[in-house]
C-alpha cells in the first residue's frame, strides 16, 4: 500500500496557487479527505500529517524546502520510517499533460523536473509512484520557468481543481495498494470538453448575410 504522500511545490505566499504548486493542492484535499491536520516538522523540513487508515499509518508530506530540494524532505521522512520508494507516491505538476487530465505513473525518469529530480538523487533510485498532475505547455521552451511559476488562468484552475476532485476518488484504491484500480479511475476520468465559443450578435441594423433580407442584391 502507499504510506507516504507527497506533493511538490514551493513555499511562501508568492508561490501559492501557482502552477508549479500542484502538488501542494493535491494534498491540501488529501488531508481534508482523511480528517488529518498540517504540523511543521523541522526533522523532515516539511508540512506533516499522519493518520490512519485500514489500521496502518500514513504519512502526508509537503516539503517546505523549495521545489528543487524535495529529496532532501522525502528522504528524511521515508528513512527514518522505513517506508519503501514502491510506498511512495509523489504528486507533481506536469507540463505534457493538458490541465483537467491526470496519470499515474510508477518509476522513470524525471524529465526535467526539479523536484523529481532532486528525489531521484535522494533516494538512489527512480521507483516510486508519481501521480502527474496537467498543467499544460506554454509552447516555448523558454518560457517554462516563468510559466510554472504564475498563477493559472481561471479555466486551468477551475480545470485543475475539478481534475483533482475526480483523482481523489481514486484514493481508497491508493492507500490499499490496488494500482490497476486506481490508474483505470484516474486515466478514465476525462475533462469536460470545453464549451464552444458564443458567436456575437450582429450589430443591429446590421446584413446578417447574403441571404438577409437587408443584404444588397447582387446583379448578375
Amino acid at each position: 500500500m502507499i504510506k507516504l504522500i507527497a506533493g511538490l511545490g514551493n513555499p511562501g505566499p508568492e508561490y501559492e496557487n501557482t502552477r508549479h504548486n500542484a502538488g501542494f493542492l493535491f494534498l491540501d484535499a488529501v488531508a481534508r479527505e482523511l480528517k488529518a491536520s498540517w504540523t511543521m516538522d523541522k526533522s523532515y523540513h516539511a508540512l506533516v500529517a499522519r493518520t490512519l487508515v485500514q489500521g496502518e499509518t500514513v504519512w502526508l508530506l509537503k516539503p517546505q524546502t523549495f521545489m528543487n530540494l524535495s529529496g532532501k524532505s522525502v528522504s528524511a521522512l521515508s528513512r527514518f520510517f522505513k517506508v519503501k520508494p514502491d510506498e511512495i507516491l509523489v504528486v507533481h505538476d506536469e507540463l505534457d499533460i493538458a490541465p483537467g487530465e491526470a496519470k499515474l505513473k510508477f518509476g522513470g525518469g524525471h524529465a526535467g523536473h526539479n523536484g523529481l529530480r532532486d528525489i531521484h538523487a535522494q533516494l538512489a533510485t527512480g521507483d516510486y509512484w508519481r501521480l502527474r498532475l496537467g498543467i499544460g505547455h506554454p509552447g516555448d521552451k523558454s518560457e517554462v520557468a516563468n510559466w510554472v511559476l504564475k498563477k493559472p488562468s481561471l479555466d486551468h484552475r477551475i480545470a485543475l481543481e475539478q481534475c483533482i476532485d475526480r483523482s481523489l476518488k481514486a484514493l481508497p484504491a491508493l492507500l490499499a495498494g490496488d494500482m490497476t484500480q486506481a490508474t483505470m479511475l484516474i486515466h478514465t476520468s476525462k475533462p469536460p470538453r470545453p464549451k464552444p465559443p458564443v458567436p456575437p450578435k450582429p450589430e443591429l441594423g446590421a446584413p446578417e448575410g447574403p441571404h438577409s433580407e437587408t443584404a444588397p442584391s447582387v446583379k448578375p
